[in-house]
C-alpha cells in the first residue's frame, strides 16, 4: 500500500555557526510550505537551516505531529531541536547525512558549507533530485544547474524562490 504513503521533502543546508537570519526565515517559510502541500519533512535535526524548516512546518495549518524528523548524526537525542516530532538518534556521525539522502523522495538544499556539500553529493550517487536554492551563496548556488560527474544528469535543479523550489518539486514527484 505504499501509493498512501506520503513523500518526504529533506532539506539541507547550514548549521546554526553558518545560518544567517536571512537564511533562518526562508528556512522557516520553506518549512511551512512543505507541510502545506502535503509532504514530511526531514532534515538533520539539529540547529540552523533544520531548525527554521522544523519551526516553519509546525506554523503550517496542515501541521499534524510526525510531520518533521530530525536524523541526528549522535546518539543523544537531546540535541535534536525543538521542533523535531520524530527524533533518530543514529550514533554514526557525520555518515548521518546519507540518511537524510535515502529517506528523501527529493531534496532541497539551502546555501550550506561541507556538510551540505557531502549530502549534495550523496544525492547525485543515490540518483535523488536535489532542488538546489540560489538565494543565498554557498554549495547549493555553486552546484546548482551542474552536471558532478558522468554517472548521472540533470539532478541538480536551480531554484531562486520558494515557488520556483515547489514547480520543482511538483514536476519531479509527479513522476515518481
Amino acid at each position: 500500500m505504499t501509493q498512501n504513503r506520503k513523500k518526504v521533502i529533506s532539506v539541507i543546508g547550514p548549521n546554526y555557526e553558518n545560518c544567517t537570519d536571512e537564511i533562518y526565515q526562508f528556512g522557516v517559510n520553506l518549512g511551512k510550505r512543505i507541510i502545506d502541500e502535503g509532504y514530511i519533512l526531514a532534515c538533520g535535526g539539529r540547529q540552523g537551516v533544520m531548525e527554521a524548516v522544523c519551526k516553519g512546518a509546525h506554523q503550517s495549518p496542515n501541521y499534524q505531529y510526525g510531520c518533521t524528523i530530525g536524523i541526528l548524526p549522535e546518539d543523544n537525542r537531546e540535541n535534536a531541536n525543538a521542533y523535531c516530532d520524530i527524533v533518530i538518534p543514529t550514533g554514526i556521525g557525520l555518515a548521518r547525512n546519507k540518511m537524510v539522502i535515502n529517506v528523501a523522495d527529493c531534496v532541497v538544499a539551502v546555501a550550506g558549507g561541507a556538510g551540505t556539500m557531502s549530502e549534495i553529493s550523496f544525492g547525485w550517487q543515490s540518483k535523488k533530485h536535489v532542488v538546489c536554492s540560489t538565494e543565498f551563496e554557498g554549495w547549493s548556488k555553486k552546484l546548482a544547474g551542474l552536471e558532478i560527474d558522468n554517472r548521472s544528469s540533470g539532478l541538480l535543479h536551480a531554484a531562486n524562490t520558494i515557488d520556483e523550489i515547489f514547480r520543482h518539486i511538483s514536476r519531479l514527484l509527479e513522476k515518481s
